[in-house]
């Protein structure tokens, strides 16, 4: 069965993914290695996770001697008729189940990580543009809110600071739900916005930005943090509008890890407890998150600077509602359909970075 370019370097990597399957099975019935509890369990969560890839592997590998074998019998000349006939049947069929789970194995193969992560921080900041950026944050608070819904994910407001006109400086969100990085993973970046401001009496359009920041909330992944040594916290009185409790309870909670300089603020709950929770989750997110961006940079550094870094600094995104125009700078689209997208219908755009994101990673193997 024929190969394409992208497909030869997937094979080559389930082939060493095979041996590597296989090689753990066989290490894990060693009595040495049985008598090991933490070896065994390190060993058997690699094995489960290997289990989930080889069976559509197997699978594959069985449709395409199905398809071997089919070829050689429609290819002998001397073959019964009825035999050929059932030989062109079985390579119809087995060609398509072929072609069906190489896809599956080249998207699971470079996405798998993406996919197992069920909750993300995102977070929103008003950039340049004053009240017209906080309210554009605002805007995009909703549109998130919005594509969550229709995609079934449960959304917690952690933290957030109002504007005077109804906006946000900044708002900080929990997004869960199966494979929600796969779908807000790209939203991290520049987002920049041209419009006419309620403000604005001349009917001048302006330009205006907020930040993104996208960061997968670890789940089974082991981040040591030492909280007494590594980490200073900052209490202090809860800041805005009116109410019993601002300005008297010391509530509001910083925290400083003084090893990478990330520093993580809450005041959004009355309680400091809670405060003090919500901060380090959110520190542990972004903990991971620097982490993990250490390593991608090393790893697949070509592939991120086709795709975009996901760096709040980088643009990414340009909202143009004059023309009713969403422009994606990374993979150069232009959507005519802005209305919608602020109305949470992200799935054109979504499928687009996605699809071209899989290239780039496929090329990079």
């Amino acid at each position: 069965m024929a190969t394409t370019s992208t497909s030869e370097p997937v094979l080559r990597k389930l082939e060493e993914l095979r041996a590597r399957y296989e090689a753990i099975g066989e290490e894990m019935g060693r009595p040495e290695v049985a008598g090991d509890p933490q070896r065994i369990i390190a060993l058997n969560k690699e094995h489960g996770k290997l289990r989930r890839m080889m069976e559509p592997y197997e699978a594959y590998r069985k449709a395409t001697n199905t398809v071997s074998e089919s070829q050689t019998i429609l290819a002998d000349p001397k073959a019964d008729p009825e035999l050929k006939a059932l030989a062109e049947e079985e390579l119809g069929l087995a060609t398509s189940q072929a072609t069906a789970l190489l896809e599956q194995m080249k998207a699971a193969l470079v996405t798998g990580e993406d996919a197992a992560i069920g909750s993300v921080i995102l977070e929103i900041r008003a950039g340049t543009g004053g009240e017209e950026a906080a309210l554009f944050a605002g805007n995009l608070r909703d549109m998130y809110q919005r594509y969550c819904d229709r995609q079934g994910f449960s959304v917690e407001i952690m933290d957030a600071s109002p504007s005077d006109l109804g906006g946000f400086k900044e708002i900080i969100l929990n997004v869960k739900g199966e494979g929600v990085y796969q779908h807000l993973g790209y939203e991290g970046g520049g987002h920049r916005v041209q419009r006419v401001p309620i403000t604005e009496a001349q009917g001048r359009v302006h330009t205006s930005a907020a930040t993104v920041a996208v960061l997968p909330e670890p789940e089974d992944v082991e981040i040591e943090i030492d909280w007494e040594k590594d980490v200073v916290e900052h209490v202090s009185r809860a800041g805005g509008p009116g109410g019993q409790n601002v300005n008297k309870v010391s509530s509001a909670v910083r925290l400083e890890h003084l090893p990478t300089g990330i520093t993580v603020s809450m005041r959004d709950e009355k309680s400091q407890h809670k405060n003090r929770a919500k901060a380090r989750r959110v520190m542990m997110s972004r903990l991971y998150d620097h982490m993990m961006q250490s390593q991608r940079s090393q790893r697949d550094a070509n592939r991120r600077s086709m795709i975009g870094s996901g760096d709040r600094s980088e643009r990414i995104r340009t909202y143009n509602f004059p023309q009713n125009r969403c422009t994606d700078h990374r993979i150069n689209l232009d959507l005519y359909c802005l209305d919608r997208i602020m109305d949470g219908e992200l799935d054109n755009l979504v499928a687009a970075l996605q699809k071209h994101d899989l290239e780039q990673r496929l090329r990079s193997l």
